[in-house]
């Protein structure tokens, strides 16, 4: 789930290629997160499947070939989705760390 919303997230800024996607999620991370290429390319390849991004191939600024995805309309309702349902869970994940209540069996 996360790495769909981050790879969603990456390319809605328009086209890119898997490296420059994991590039990208390293970098806004400030290298907390790195996605591995066993990770991502199984990733970029089930989100195209389901038609939430498209497949181009293209040349990389070094003139080298590469696949650049860019964001299909289901992927774009997909990643507001996958937004609004990790806001959900980040919120209810912080209440309960922040929690100064005791579960009720455990007063």
């Amino acid at each position: 789930g996360t790495l769909e919303l981050l790879i969603l997230k990456a390319v809605s800024w328009g086209p890119v290629h898997g490296y420059g996607i994991a590039r990208w999620i390293e970098q806004v991370t400030d290298d907390v997160l790195r996605v591995e290429d066993g990770s991502l390319y199984p990733a970029l390849y089930r989100l195209t499947r389901n038609g939430w991004l498209k497949a181009d191939w293209g040349v990389t600024e070094n003139n080298r070939r590469a696949k650049y995805y860019t964001l299909t309309t289901a992927g774009r309702r997909r990643l507001t989705e996958q937004v609004s349902g990790w806001h959900r869970l980040a919120l209810a994940v912080t209440s309960a760390v922040d929690s100064r209540r005791a579960p009720a069996e455990a007063r």
